[in-house]
């Protein structure tokens, strides 16, 4: 008995990191890297949960404590959150999270709290002229001026 639990204790402990960091990372490089949008939203509201996740951690520390089973509930959770079955941060963004930003108008970049719904796949949000402004610009600030590159 000794021996099978040391085992899942060994388990446990890595059961965390992985479910909670080491696949996420993974599935979200695979996600930058496909052409779906979908799995981007997945991943990125992920990463913005995970982090109001480890920030309420960190602020109710004291209250945590007390809770027994706090890092197996935790566990589950974010298994839930990330497993590409159950797509729950994508489910908790658009119901919760998008609401509350709407409600305060911080949804969409600035786009009115009264925006109701998801803005029309369809049409593109900016023209193409406008993206190669916003490209050049970035790339501008990006690349060394000429007169700076004889150093």
């Amino acid at each position: 008995m000794g021996k099978l639990w040391t085992i899942l204790t060994h388990l446990h402990s890595l059961a965390g990191p992985t479910v909670m960091l080491l696949y996420p990372l993974y599935a979200s490089v695979q996600a930058m890297e496909s052409p779906s949008k979908l799995d981007d939203e997945q991943w990125l509201a992920y990463w913005i949960l995970y982090s109001f996740i480890t920030l309420m951690e960190m602020l109710l520390e004291s209250l945590i404590y007390w809770i027994p089973i706090w890092y197996e509930l935790k566990l589950l959770f974010i298994a839930w959150l990330a497993l590409p079955n159950f797509r729950g941060a994508a489910f908790i963004y658009d119901r919760f999270v998008r609401e509350q930003l709407r409600k305060h108008g911080l949804a969409g970049a600035g786009a009115p709290a009264s925006a109701a719904g998801k803005k029309d796949k369809s049409s593109p949000s900016s023209s193409p002229k406008d993206k190669e402004k916003t490209k050049s610009k970035f790339l501008s600030f990006v690349t060394p001026k000429k007169d700076h590159e004889a150093y």
